[in-house]
């Protein structure tokens, strides 16, 4: 009987701690949830939902020209673009899960600038985005047409890209946003650098 009882105690008083530490449904979500989220017209916010659509695009041109093209230059940008704007990307929308928010904006690209940008309807949502023409002309060079051609919407592109992220780190209230935006900034003007020398390499000018 006493060791019954014993048991008993026992484990009446492990339920206890276990009811002490596990959290309640009514606590307060941990930081980073849709509870301390930016705003939905936030510059943070609308920077990671428009910036997300600037990359794909970007991250597709990338993809295009690596399998038009056999120069290791070019090929090696491109590799490099893919990769670094997908993983930029999946953060952005990372941080849109977390945070609660729809991943696309029920209204016009760019309003966390202060000015809205009425979509083309050639495809160009934004500024330095590639129209469905100028892509289709991509598909269809070859070799240092579509070198030279690549390097001009992505050097267009990233133009733009650079702008909307300097934009993005001054006004954003997140770490996350302020940084990523600001790491954006000095990559993509390097890389506009870089395709510069490329242009030339090529005979071309940007």
């Amino acid at each position: 009987m006493v060791v019954a009882g014993a048991a008993v105690l026992l484990l009446a008083l492990g339920l206890v701690a276990l009811m002490l530490v596990r959290p309640s449904s009514s606590a307060p979500a941990a930081a980073g949830t849709s509870a301390s989220a930016p705003a939905d017209s936030s510059a943070d916010v609308g920077f990671a939902r428009d910036m997300s659509v600037h990359h794909q695009q970007a991250v597709e041109m990338a993809f295009i020209v690596r399998d038009r093209t056999s120069d290791e230059a070019v090929r090696r940008l491109a590799y490099d673009i893919i990769n670094t704007q997908a993983n930029q990307r999946g953060m952005m929308l990372g941080w849109l899960e977390m945070w609660g928010r729809a991943k696309s904006s029920p209204g016009p690209p760019m309003a966390w600038m202060g000015h809205t940008v009425t979509p083309r309807g050639d495809g160009a949502l934004m500024p330095g985005m590639a129209t469905r023409a100028e892509l289709d002309a991509l598909r269809a060079a070859k070799g240092k047409d579509a070198e030279v051609l690549f390097l001009k919407l992505m050097t267009a592109h990233h133009r733009a890209g650079a702008e909307m992220a300097q934009a993005a780190a001054g006004a954003a209230g997140t770490d996350e946003i302020r940084n990523l935006a600001a790491g954006m900034v000095l990559g993509q003007r390097s890389e506009i650098a870089l395709m510069a020398d490329m242009f030339k390499e090529r005979g071309a000018t940007a």
